[in-house]
This record gives C-alpha cells, structure tokens and sequence, in this order.
C-alpha cells in the first residue's frame, strides 16, 4: 500500500470486489479521512473533517472541509473530496469515510452532503468514525432514504401545467 502522498496525488487500493470493501481498506481509508482533516481550513467553527473516497477504480482522494466567513460559502469535506474525484474523470464510488475530532458520537454527513452523494448512487458505503478509529457502516440510501436523483429527472410528468398567473 502506498504511503503519505501529496495533495495532488492519488493513492491505489486493491480490492477487486466492487461489492466488498476489505477490512484493512476501510481502516485506511479511515486513517486517511482523520490524516485529511488536519488540512482543514475552520477558523470559525473550529469544526474540523476530512474524507477518504475510494472510487470504483479504487483510487483514493481525500478532502477536508474549508469555512468561508461568508458562512454558507464553505465547503464540507465529503462534497470537497467528491468535486475533487469528478474532477479527476470519476462518477462512481465504492466508499467514503468521514472522520471529525468528536470523540462521544460517530460523524455524520449533513443533509447537503447526504443528497450530493445520492447524485452518484444511493448503494455506495459510508464509514462514519471517530478518532480512536472506531466506525459506523451506513449506504447512502440508509443516510438519505426515500431519497430524489438524477433517474427522477426522467420520470413521466404531467402534460400540462396551469399557469396560475
């Protein structure tokens, strides 16, 4: 398994099986999101996160969250560490862990982040940790059930809507 890398840079993890993520890649994909939060900019919140993302090739990016003090500007680690991969030509994903200095509960996703990782699939592994490397396994559909996406776009519609002028 390779070491620490750059920011720039992407990691590679064998696991061939799309639908099993291994033991020791889910602990270093922990290690990784807790690694990626010291790069957090949270000079209001003092709030920090970071994420691992293991995509279906299994290359990992990491991300962090940034503040802004225009306060809804910020970004939140998992929608970073995504933005991050889809830049970097990927659209699917195996897994995603998200790790924060709470030591009492798991960290959670919130809501905008929950529906920006529904855009790429709903059947995809969230690890929830905390800092002693203890974690939670949830999907996103688990996060987010009921959830909307992209395949509701192409739903049948009414054919006419009033104008209600």
């Amino acid at each position: 398994m390779a070491g620490t890398q750059s920011n720039s840079e992407v990691m590679h993890i064998e696991d061939r099986d799309f639908k099993h993520v291994s033991k020791e890649t889910v602990a270093k994909l922990i290690q990784l999101s807790h690694e990626a939060k010291k790069q957090t900019y949270c000079p209001y919140s003092k709030f920090r996160v970071g994420a691992a993302l293991l995509t279906l090739d299994n290359s990992v990016h990491t991300g962090c969250n940034v503040e802004n003090a225009c306060y809804n500007l910020g970004m939140c680690a998992e929608r970073n560490v995504i933005a991050k991969a889809v830049s970097e030509g990927h659209r699917r994903f195996k897994a995603i862990a998200i790790a924060s200095d709470m030591s009492d509960q798991f960290i959670s996703p919130c809501g905008g982040c929950r529906q920006f990782m529904r855009e790429f699939g709903s059947n995809w592994d969230v690890y929830l940790s905390k800092p002693d490397g203890s974690y939670m396994k949830m999907t996103v559909e688990e996060l987010l059930p009921v959830s909307f996406g992209p395949e509701d776009l192409t739903k049948k519609k009414v054919s006419y809507i009033p104008n209600n002028n």
